[in-house]
């Protein structure tokens, strides 16, 4: 018997595999530790890169900074002293900058949830609002992209004189990569703006480690374009959460710099990509606060997954499926079949978009459960419930050969599985 250890919301959840399977473990390279975290982000914002300059910034002028909200893993007491550091040091006051928490489609935060972002002390002496994707009284429309995306964005950020973009670079299930302009392209647009552009996510270059081709990225950066976000504070993080990496500068450039960093960090190597099974974690919290970020892990472990075979999805999901539309979408939808025909009926929009990714993977693969969130739930979506890991892996088994071959992938959304090709 091997046992298994996965990450499970804060805390861990495991089982005992028989030692008759084929088991190969797949975690991002070991990452040595880097320099101070600190020094490397002081370091990043003297030194910017892209047509940035902080010379040419005008103190008296306003300052909007974006960050992400609490689904997202962004260090930000690490990143927001530096830079409100930097900004003392141009001269910009306090009363002159205002945070805006990037929730895209997601339920805006409330006030006493801000601490979960930002120290205590910043939650005092600066302005704080959380953006609504559906207030279109504080939405200015920008245009259109050359893919006909209507670029809606929040007024108040947008109006700012200075517009600064804090977040981190990691892969992304549709858009390739986080980071650079998609803190305010996504998190701080309209409705209308996310819903045509995440309807590009059924093209198939629309995937994890895409960036130059993939539809849903490059519509992301002419919308950063639009909105004129003036620069980015980005980090790469190890599978500790690690800060190995900080870049400041103009959102293309921090994007074009940072993702061969990530891929070094996340990128690993196996010689085939068949498995009969494989057994993920997101990462643990946040990254399965929900069902609708733990999928993001479920992704990338399907894509190294045989047809016909299973995978089991260990998500804590501490604040259940994360979508009500999502959940008000699958109502009455008994099949895999019956969510495609309901989608065209319907047509595409952001949460009921996750029943497409579902069950683009159902149409191939068995897809278990592992999570906090009620079975009547968890089948109403057509998944396959199990109250551990071990009760997932005797389901599973019984569609495995004798010889199976099992990956486990502990921190799947930090993981690209990289195929080797024969020479």
């Amino acid at each position: 018997m091997t046992e298994i250890i996965l990450p499970y919301g804060k805390g861990q959840i495991g089982c005992d595999v028989s030692s008759k399977y084929n088991l190969t473990i797949l975690t991002p390279p070991i990452s040595h530790p880097a320099r101070n975290a600190e020094d490397l982000i002081y370091e990043s914002l003297e030194n910017p890169i892209g047509d940035f300059q902080w010379e040419k910034i005008d103190p008296m002028g306003t300052v909007a900074i974006a960050i992400n909200d609490k689904t997202r893993p962004v260090p930000n007491s690490l990143m927001i002293p530096p830079l409100l550091s930097r900004l003392e040091k141009l001269g910009v006051r306090k009363d002159y900058i205002e945070f805006f928490i990037a929730t895209g489609t997601h339920t805006p935060m409330r006030n006493e949830e801000f601490g979960l972002l930002l120290p205590e002390e910043i939650i005092r002496e600066y302005k704080i609002v959380s953006h609504d994707c559906d207030d279109s009284k504080n939405l200015k429309y920008l245009g259109e992209t050359s893919r006909r995306t209507p670029v809606y964005i929040n007024s108040s950020f947008y109006q700012s004189d200075l517009k600064l973009l804090v977040g981190n670079i990691e892969p992304h299930h549709f858009m390739g990569y986080s980071g650079g302009a998609k803190t305010a392209g996504i998190g701080l647009t309209g409705r209308q703006t996310i819903n045509k552009n995440h309807s590009m996510l059924v093209e198939p270059e629309s995937t994890f480690g895409v960036y130059d081709t993939n539809p849903t990225r490059q519509d992301l950066e002419e919308i950063g374009d639009l909105i004129k976000c003036d620069a980015a504070l980005n980090v790469i993080m190890n599978p500790a959460k690690q800060i190995m990496h900080a870049i400041f500068g103009s959102p293309r450039d921090v994007m074009r710099t940072g993702i061969p960093l990530s891929r070094k960090i996340c990128q690993t190597s196996i010689p085939r990509g068949d498995f009969d099974l494989v057994i993920a974690s997101p990462g643990g919290y946040p990254k399965d606060i929900n069902l609708y970020q733990s999928q993001k892990g479920l992704s990338h472990a399907a894509s190294i997954t045989r047809d016909g075979g299973c995978v089991i999805l260990a998500a804590e999901c501490v604040e259940g499926v994360g979508s009500n539309s999502y959940e008000a979408f699958m109502e009455g939808v008994s099949s895999v079949d019956a969510v495609f025909s309901k989608l065209r009926m319907e047509g595409f929009k952001v949460g009921p978009h996750k029943a497409l990714q579902f069950a683009r993977e159902q149409r191939r693969i068995k897809i278990f459960v592992v999570s906090g969130i009620e079975d009547d739930r968890i089948r109403r979506l057509l998944l396959e419930p199990a109250d551990s890991l071990a009760s997932a892996f005797e389901k599973a088994s019984l569609f495995l050969p004798d010889n199976a071959r099992i990956a486990v992938m502990p921190k799947a959304t930090n993981t690209i599985p990289f195929v080797e090709m024969d020479a």
